[in-house]
């Protein structure tokens, strides 16, 4: 890990900020879950993400950064949709009919998409074993999870008391539900990767900040649309819908999101990604401990393979990263030596702007996600 990666800083502010990331990301599902109870999906969606995106954009008003500017907006809506709007929003629609601890060990998949849809990266990614490899025993968990939900949704009388579904849906759609699961996490890669092509550079908080207010508003004509609007009413509205909205937005879509952002600014984006492991392990926890949701044996299982095939795909990278930087030294140590300070002063700047695209790379990849 370069200095430039790993400044630094007092060690509680690390802890407390990995704490965040990896509990607070791992318990939206669990809090999804808590809001569905009395609010309809794109009601909820819209609820949450205009309040926290103007909550973030009115943030940079005050520390004076630059809001409205098209350049910053027209990515920033873009990746919104695709992150927000239609990643997030099918995690919300399909946590209507599966447990939220079968929800995380899906979307655990994630880094899966990441590769198959970042084409610059194809040649370096289709190189290496440990990539292919983590892609097909992936692939083999999202399949091993769609085969035992198949095998029930037949089975009437299992509906809802089987592991990993909700009391009183239907079989069909519990297998729509991972359908969809499946085509989110798919939108969420394309959006993440859209946000890093095009809106490198721009200040992550204005740009999660219109992120989220495009998909909050996105949300609003397809609640109207559904009908949701028109037979909802807010006083039926519980007092734990309500906290566990509450929750997903100041701790899951504004806390969660700067400890993130936070995060890769002083750390390395390999150290940072580990949350893809730890939350889906919290989200089973807490649905099994406060929702009475039961995972079968062969859930948890493909809970396990899904983790061992982002395992490899993150080793693959950070191997191939780890020889980059030592063929980058060694390159640096030689023309040092033939050059001297010209060189050096060659050397530091391609450094700096090194370090201006990882962050800006980096973080526009993830830097939205559990803006979410």
């Amino acid at each position: 890990m370069s200095p430039s990666t790993n400044r630094p800083v007092p060690t509680i502010q690390v802890v407390i900020a990995f704490a965040i990331l990896y509990i607070v990301w791992g318990s939206t599902y669990f809090f999804i879950r808590m809001s569905l109870e009395t609010i309809p999906p794109y009601i909820l969606g819209s609820i949450r993400f205009i309040t926290a995106g103007v909550l973030m954009l009115v943030w940079c008003v005050i520390r004076k950064e630059k809001v409205f500017s098209w350049k910053y907006i027209r990515p920033a809506v873009v990746s919104g949709l695709l992150l927000l709007f239609l990643g997030n929003g099918g995690l919300i629609w399909s946590e209507q009919y599966l447990a939220s601890s079968l929800a995380a060990i899906l979307l655990a998949a994630g880094p899966i998409w990441f590769v198959l849809l970042d084409r610059s990266k194809w040649q370096e990614n289709f190189r290496s074993k440990e990539t292919i490899i983590g892609l097909l025993i992936g692939f083999a968990g999202v399949i091993l999870l769609f085969g035992e939900r198949l095998l029930h949704s037949f089975g009437a009388a299992q509906a809802g008391s089987d592991g990993g579904t909700v009391k009183g849906a239907g079989g069909h759609w519990q297998v729509i539900a991972l359908g969809v699961l499946v085509a989110s996490s798919i939108f969420w890669a394309a959006g993440s990767l859209y946000s890093k092509y095009r809106a490198a550079g721009n200040p992550n908080s204005v740009n999660a900040g219109w992120q989220m207010l495009a998909a909050g508003i996105a949300f609003v004509p397809t609640s109207w649309g559904s009908g949701e609007l028109s037979h909802f009413h807010w006083q039926d509205v519980s007092t734990s819908s309500w906290l566990a909205a509450f929750y997903l937005v100041t701790m899951g879509s504004l806390a969660g999101y700067s400890a993130f952002t936070w995060l890769l600014q002083v750390r390395s984006a390999t150290q940072v990604s580990t949350h893809a492991y730890v939350n889906p392990v919290v989200a089973v926890l807490l649905g099994a401990l406060f929702a009475g949701e039961h995972m079968s044996s062969i859930q948890l299982l493909g809970l396990a393979i899904i983790l061992v095939s982002v395992l490899l795909i993150n080793l693959a990278k950070y191997r191939a990263g780890v020889a980059a930087r030592a063929s980058s030294g060694q390159m640096d140590s030689g023309s040092g030596r033939t050059t001297g300070s010209v060189d050096n002063g060659s050397a530091k700047a391609v450094g700096g702007a090194a370090e201006g695209v990882r962050k800006s790379g980096a973080g526009a990849i993830l830097g939205a996600r559990r803006a979410s």
